[in-house]
Order: structure tokens, then C-alpha cells, then sequence
């Protein structure tokens, strides 16, 4: 990887692959992101991961208010670390909204654009006048990837809607923790980032039905709620036959024997032992042959009211047991097991290593030098294509890095530029 622009990143052990092959499977796609926070940064993040070109629109004042959650570096005034991720291959250009000819930037942008993702309130993209109405007219082909809390129509559509509200009204929080117990949240904001690939799938869709099938551009219309909804698997069938209502079952998975969380001497692990097979491996290494014999525990519907005895069965074998006893025996008898890990696991995990799924770069400012930087770790770029990785081409940039570099591709002169820049347009 180059080094020659201030953000560039140089990563220890990482593959140029991405770069090698032609800049990855999306180059040339051009994406112009107008989102902040979570759900559609983190869809145009993907995108830029596999070659688009993401260009971010932020607001001069600030930017996109991410650039201060969590973490800072600096911690004093600086900036996110999860900023350096979620932004990496961006380019940040700075454009206030509210101004007649900043929406006329914006607008020559999509004229340019193959994809437009936006997570606004319903409704606000068409009060400033960059609606998909608007910009589709000088732009056909464009798709429109728009994230909202709960879709662009229904009576709850001018609600605001976060990822948290999604995961409640979705039915993921109904089902999570134990029954006695509030249900409590997952510690990451999961239901943006399942509404973002929902967005990013949707996005892909649209444009290989543009660009095979003759088709136009397209709205691609993601509510967080539905994306959520989505992942909930069997719930529906199983209220609207049974009128079943899938409860909290703490760390077991309901209706699928055994699966759960054991406690070790030293700690707990995880188990799936719930194929017939694998059923059988595993209560054979925990010298319960019986078990693994017994016809009626041969398949997963004649387990599941044994639950509590196939549970107890496993727990006694373990309490005895270390975490790294345990899972010699229960690896070497093929059944899926694991501990469950920190941040600090992962780091020194030897499967980590070998997929590069943590990899470090250098983050400094742009014209700072080499001691003024931090050395930074970042999750490696996911999925893995054969012959088109992705890559990190850059880290999250500052904030309007690029705003002269994209004007000028527009055909904006440096004067003009400037007069932009001094009358806070830019």
C-alpha cells in the first residue's frame, strides 16, 4: 500500500491484495454517503471496503457526531477510535446542508453517484430539496439506500427510531437474558448494524438489477425494526400456530438440546451439541454412553424435554474440569465448543492471526509527523474474497479532508473554494 497521502494506511501483515486485483469488486462504484452515527456510515464502510469510492458528507460544525463516541485519541479533545474503522476509505467533505448552494453540491454529487445512503429522519432529504425524486430525475440509474427506525411509510413513520427502540420492537430484546430478570441490551449497537448489511444487500440487488436487467434505479427501504424482525427466525410460525411466545431462556437456545453455556472449574464455555451426531460425540467423551444410546434421545425433538438432564449431564462432567481440559476432549471428539472471549483473547488468538482479522496501522493528522501518530489496531476487512479482498486503503480521514480534492473534480476553482469555504457553505 502507498503511503503518500497522510492517512494512508500501512498495515503490519496485511495483504495489498484489494489494491493488486484493481482496488476490489465495487471499483468504480461511487457511493455518496449522507448518513452520520451508525447504520448508514456502516453500510457505506462496507462498501468502501470493497472498492467503492465513499464519499461522506459532513456537516463543517462538527461532523458526524461518532467522531466523538467512545474512546478518544487524544483523550483529551480528540478524536474516536472507532472513527478510524468506521470512516476508513472515506472521503470526508465538509457541505452545510441548509445552504442553497451546498444542496446543489450535494446534488451534482448524485448526479455522479451509482448509490446514495442516507439515514435521516423520513421526510427530511425532501424538505431540503434532495429527495429521490430530485435527484433521480438527472440521475436515472441511482439507487437509494434509505435507513430509517421504521421505514419511509406506516403511522410510525415520523417517529425517531434508534437501533435500541429497533431491537426492542423487532422482538430481540423480548428474548434476551433470563426470564427473571429485565431484558437487558447487547453491548454493541447490533440492531444498526444488521439494518446497515440489510442496506447494503438491498443496495447490491438494486444495482445488479440496474446493470443486468435493464432496470432503473430504485429506493432501497430499510426500517431497523424489519431488519431486526428479520433475524427473528421462528417466532412468527410458532405464535401464529401454537400461539407460542418465545420467552427469555437465559444463555440456552429454546427448542434446540443441548446448546448452552457451562461452567468450568476456571471459568464457562459454550457448547452446540444439537446435530444428532454431534449429539451422540459428545455425550460419548463425557462417558455418558447411555445417553448416547438411548433411541429416544437420538433426534433433537426427543431431547428438548429432556433438556434439563441432558443439561446436568454435561455441567457435572465439566465442573471437574478446567476451560482447556474440557475443550481438548470435547475438540478432539469434533464437537463445537469454544470459551468466550474478551477483546484481549483475540489479540493473542492464534486463529485471528492467521486470518489477519486484527491488523495494526499507524492513525496521525494529516502533515503531522511520525511521533505525533498512534499505533492502531483494526478489526480486518470481512468477507474474504478470493481473487477481490477488500483492503483499508486510509483510516477515518479529518474532518473535511477532502472537500478541496472532490469540488475540484466538480469543476470548482480554488477561488471559488475559498469564497465557499469563507461564507461556511464548505
Amino acid at each position: 500500500m502507498s503511503a503518500d497521502r497522510p492517512h494512508e494506511a500501512a498495515a503490519s501483515g496485511a495483504t495489498a491484495a484489494g489494491n493488486a486485483s484493481g482496488g476490489g469488486p465495487l471499483a468504480g462504484v461511487k457511493v455518496l454517503e449522507l448518513g452520520t452515527l451508525i447504520a448508514g456510515p456502516f453500510a457505506a464502510r462496507f462498501l468502501g471496503e470493497f472498492g467503492a469510492e465513499v464519499i461522506k458528507i459532513e456537516d463543517p460544525k462538527g461532523g458526524d457526531p461518532l467522531r466523538k463516541w467512545r474512546k478518544l485519541w487524544p483523550e483529551a479533545g480528540g478524536t474516536s477510535l472507532w472513527w478510524a474503522v468506521q470512516a476508513r476509505n472515506k472521503k470526508s467533505v465538509t457541505v452545510n446542508l441548509k445552504a442553497e448552494e451546498g444542496k446543489e453540491i450535494v446534488r451534482r454529487l448524485a448526479k455522479e453517484a451509482d448509490i446514495v445512503i442516507e439515514n435521516f429522519r423520513p421526510g427530511l432529504l425532501e424538505k431540503l430539496g434532495l429527495g429521490y425524486d430530485v435527484l433521480s430525475k438527472e440521475n436515472p440509474g441511482l439507487v437509494m439506500v434509505r435507513l430509517s427506525g421504521y421505514g419511509q411509510s406506516g403511522p410510525y413513520r415520523d417517529r425517531p427510531g434508534f437501533g435500541a427502540i429497533a431491537e426492542s420492537m423487532g422482538g430481540l430484546r423480548h428474548i434476551t437474558g433470563y426470564p427473571e430478570l429485565p431484558p437487558p441490551r447487547i453491548g454493541i449497537s447490533i440492531g444498526d448494524s444488521i439494518a446497515a448489511l440489510h442496506g447494503v444487500i438491498g443496495a447490491m440487488m438494486a444495482l445488479h438489477h440496474r446493470n443486468m436487467n435493464g432496470g432503473s434505479g430504485q429506493i432501497v427501504d430499510v426500517a431497523l425494526y424489519e431488519a431486526v424482525f428479520n433475524m427473528m427466525e421462528s417466532v412468527v410460525p410458532e405464535y401464529g400456530v401454537y400461539g407460542m411466545v418465545r420467552e427469555r431462556t437465559g444463555a440456552s437456545l429454546p427448542g434446540i438440546v443441548p446448546s448452552n453455556t457451562y461452567p468450568c472449574r476456571d471459568g464457562s464455555i459454550v457448547i452446540g451439541g444439537n446435530s444428532d451426531p454431534i449429539f451422540r460425540r459428545l455425550m460419548t467423551a463425557i462417558d455418558r454412553p447411555d445417553l448416547a444410546n438411548d433411541p429416544a434421545l437420538a433426534h433433537n425433538d426427543g431431547r428438548v424435554p429432556r433438556t434439563a438432564e441432558i443439561d446436568g449431564a454435561i455441567a457435572s462432567w465439566l465442573s471437574t474440569r478446567t476451560i482447556d481440559e474440557a475443550l481438548d476432549v470435547l475438540n478432539a471428539a469434533d464437537v463445537p465448543a469454544g470459551r468466550i472471549y474478551s477483546v484481549a483473547d483475540m489479540f493473542t488468538d492464534p486463529q485471528f492471526a492467521a486470518r489477519q482479522m486484527i491488523q495494526q496501522f499507524r492513525w496521525q493528522k494529516p502533515g503531522a509527523s511520525g511521533e505525533e501518530g498512534v499505533d492502531i489496531a483494526l478489526p480486518g476487512v470481512t468477507p474474504k474474497l478470493s481473487a477481490t479482498p477488500g483492503d483499508t486503503r486510509w483510516l477515518g480521514p479529518e474532518l473535511g479532508e477532502h472537500t478541496d480534492e472532490v469540488l475540484q473534480s466538480l469543476g470548482y476553482d480554488t477561488d471559488r473554494i475559498a469564497q465557499l469555504r469563507a461564507q461556511q457553505i464548505v
